[in-house]
């Protein structure tokens, strides 16, 4: 997995932006939560750029709750780290473990 920690910030899962994230995690198919220059972030992303499949991406390093986001992703899915992956509402993992996905044919066979 991916491990761009950022510096920790309490997680409202009632709040406005906890509701933001779930909102996301449930409109679309993929949804990656980010990092511009997290290098594991770009490993995620590339299976899906290969297998044509579109994906929802949030780029935390460029939002104002990014910080907020990340506390709260690490109490959905037990780590803070980027990438945060998710399809269809599951958390699937970080970037090696799509990129696994991707190398052992689970990821295609997700979206035939």
């Amino acid at each position: 997995m991916g491990s761009l920690i950022s510096r920790s910030v309490p997680a409202n899962m009632s709040g406005p932006v906890a509701e933001f994230v779930k909102s996301a995690i449930a409109k679309d198919k993929v949804v990656i939560f980010s990092k511009t220059y997290c290098p594991y972030c770009t490993m995620a992303k590339e299976p899906f750029k290969k297998l044509n499949v579109e994906y929802a991406c949030y780029e935390l390093d460029k939002r104002n709750d990014g910080d907020e986001i990340q506390s709260i992703l690490g109490e959905l899915t037990g780590a803070r780290t980027v990438p945060r992956v998710f399809i269809d509402g599951n958390f699937i993992g970080g970037g090696t473990d799509i990129k696994n996905m991707y190398d052992d044919g689970r990821l295609a066979k997700m979206f035939a």
